[in-house]
């Protein structure tokens, strides 16, 4: 039911009195879910969102940050290698039912949780339902954790972009101080498993000096310290400003790479021996379709690489005005996503096509997934091309590009859940939010230091292996749960209603109560019927004693959920099945979500005034004061 205009001009004014704005003029532009949350509960205090939180300057920068978080390394390294090995062409069939009907509508979701509440996972997961209210604590870590080390990633990019910049590329020969010459050969090896390329041992023996295992961690690489602190301090300085800051950088770090992508096509598909390349890439085994493994990864590739279940999503959304149109930006940021993926598949494959016409090799010997496809064989492809520093400079700049829109939003994540819990208590000690960010950077820096010892590369697989792919799943099945099934599709479906002006169809509400959940869960399952251990390469195996290490690895993002539970069941008052039944009820502001009338719903971004803001009946005494 809507705010009659008997009341809404005291609403108004005692709003205005509280420090909400400074004008009338300001007044109009304030959203609904600005004065729901800032006058429900009162200025200061830890579950507030902080005044100067901020929204996105233009709508295409919201666009532009989620299609740069989405689309990453993974759809360079990953994708290629996952659709060539689970059917090909065939794999496309489950990866684009899983992307309608797990990805769209979850992101969906979390676009819509995002901006209803503009809050951070952790405080808008609390408010939905308290007794799963670790969850949002969970993907903030995960997000965290993750991005520690993705941005050694982006230091390993740093460090091939200043080797390009040689006469000659320093991976092109066996003919440098790094290079064992009785095994190094200047071209793929092929089966001759006691070979190695030049490019191979350049990232081996120069760019991470790699020992012999994770039990041999050495000394620390300089080299890498020094790059990997640039790295964090470009990041610091795209979004020190928060989203004002960021929604500017993206213009470029978001549209760069697919000019990159699209002149490496155009130049790839020229070259001998890239068709037989593409056909490999594409030729569909129809026979995958009907092993169940190549489902969980056609899933679990539409989660890792949209980014359902990191927080980052929603955290993103939060600083959107109340009406943004959320359901084009889900399309928009979802089909970019898997056009980039299947773009990338034609750039790479064409490339192995060509090295393996150019050593007379099967594509089977050249076609790999991870680090190694493009810090080994694409700089190996480049040396062989003309203006090969060129090539090289603009495809790490690319990478750079790919890895720091992603670690934009897993920062983001981080930064937005401190500045939403303990905002006004940090910024009593700090003065400003640019040196909360600092602080979250130099964190993050601290725990990538292991990643960049002799023996880093090991940890780095170790901790991507048991957060990427363990973790992920298990917050990804909480988070739907509490959401769709919890929290409910009826309410969700009104918060669209009150955004968009009109509810979401009949496909995304089936989605979020049938479909989405059950693919989730099965998924999961699978993901632990079918559990493999962490490896490096083909021959390395964990010790015992670093899968411990793995698992507390894990164990560190997805403890927070049953923790969650215990607290909010302790500090409940009544029985067990009181103090359970009042945790799976949502915050009063979620509770009852009415849908306003026809003539009060906001249509368009101009539509932002205090005539739409929801009553909530009965107010509380603090409310009844205003």
């Amino acid at each position: 039911m809507g705010v009659g205009t008997e009341n809404m001009d005291s609403r108004r004014k005692a709003f205005i009195e509280s420090g909400g704005k400074a004008s009338e003029e300001e007044d109009a532009s304030i959203s609904t879910s600005d004065f729901m949350l800032k006058v429900k509960e009162p200025a200061g205090q830890s579950g507030s969102p902080h005044p100067d939180r901020g929204t996105w300057g233009r709508r295409v920068e919201f666009i532009l940050a989620s299609v740069g978080y989405a689309v990453g390394l993974g759809n360079i390294w990953r994708f290629p290698y996952l659709c060539y090995r689970s059917g090909a062409g065939a794999f496309l069939i489950p990866y684009f039912i899983m992307l309608f009907l797990c990805g769209v509508p979850l992101l969906f979701m979390e676009f819509a949780v995002g901006q209803y509440t503009r809050l951070g996972p952790v405080l808008a997961l609390a408010k939905m339902c308290p007794l799963l209210k670790g969850v949002g604590l969970s993907t903030v870590v995960i997000s965290f954790v993750l991005c520690t080390y993705y941005n050694v990633l982006m230091a390993w990019a740093l460090y091939y972009l200043f080797h390009s910049f040689r006469s000659t590329l320093p991976w092109q020969s066996c003919n440098s101080t790094w290079n064992i010459p009785q095994n190094c050969s200047s071209g793929f090896p092929g089966n001759a498993t006691h070979l190695q390329s030049a490019s191979q041992q350049f990232f081996d023996h120069k760019l991470l000096e790699k020992t012999g295992g994770i039990d041999q961690p050495g000394s620390m690489r300089w080299e890498l310290f020094g790059v990997l602190l640039l790295a964090w301090v470009i990041v610091y300085l795209c979004i020190f400003k928060g989203v004002k800051s960021t929604g500017k950088v993206v213009y470029f770090t978001a549209t760069f790479p697919y000019l990159i992508l699209t002149a490496l096509l155009i130049n790839n598909v020229q070259l001998p021996g890239a068709k037989n390349g593409i056909l490999y890439f594409v030729t569909p085994v129809w026979s995958k379709l009907l092993d169940v493994q190549v489902w969980v990864n056609a899933a679990a590739q539409i989660f890792n690489s949209i980014g359902i279940g990191f927080g980052s999503m929603m955290s993103l959304a939060s600083y959107n005005k109340f009406n943004n149109n959320i359901l084009r930006d889900t399309l928009i940021v979802s089909l970019a996503n898997s056009a980039t993926s299947i773009l990338a598949g034609f750039v790479i494959f064409s490339a192995i096509g060509y090295m393996a016409h150019l050593h007379n090799l099967p594509v089977d010997d050249i076609a790999t997934d991870g680090p190694g496809l493009v810090f080994v064989v694409y700089p190996e492809v480049f040396s062989t091309m003309p203006v090969s520093q060129l090539w090289a400079f603009l495809f790490f700049l690319m990478l750079l590009c790919l890895g720091l829109d992603s670690q934009f939003a897993m920062v983001e994540v981080m930064v937005t859940c401190v500045m939403d819990g303990f905002g006004p208590r940090l910024l009593r000690v700090l003065k400003r939010k640019e040196f909360v960010v600092l602080v979250v950077c130099f964190v993050g820096f601290l725990f990538g230091l292991p990643d960049i010892t002799q023996g880093g590369i090991f940890v780095f697989q170790l901790m991507d292996h048991y957060t990427a792919v363990v973790s992920l799943m298990f917050l990804a099945f909480f988070e739907v749960v509490a959401v769709c099934w919890i929290f409910g599709v009826g309410r969700i479906s009104k918060m669209v209603t009150k955004m968009l002006g009109k509810p979401p169809n009949i496909f995304f509400r089936v989605c979020w109560m049938v479909f989405s959940p059950t693919l989730v869960m099965c998924i999961l399952i699978s993901s632990i019927v079918h559990y493999k251990p962490a490896r490096y390469g083909k021959t390395y195996t964990y010790p015992a004693w670093a899968e411990g290490v793995g698992w507390f690895i894990s164990l560190i993002s997805i403890i927070w959920i049953p923790l969650g539970a215990v607290h909010t069941l302790s500090y409940s008052k009544g029985t067990l099945m009181q103090r359970l039944k009042a945790s799976l009820l949502p915050c009063d502001e979620l509770a009852n979500i009415d849908v306003l009338p026809e003539e009060n719903q906001p249509h368009s971004s101009q539509s932002q005034s205090l005539d739409m803001i929801p009553e909530k009946a009965p107010l509380n005494d603090s409310e009844s004061s205003l």
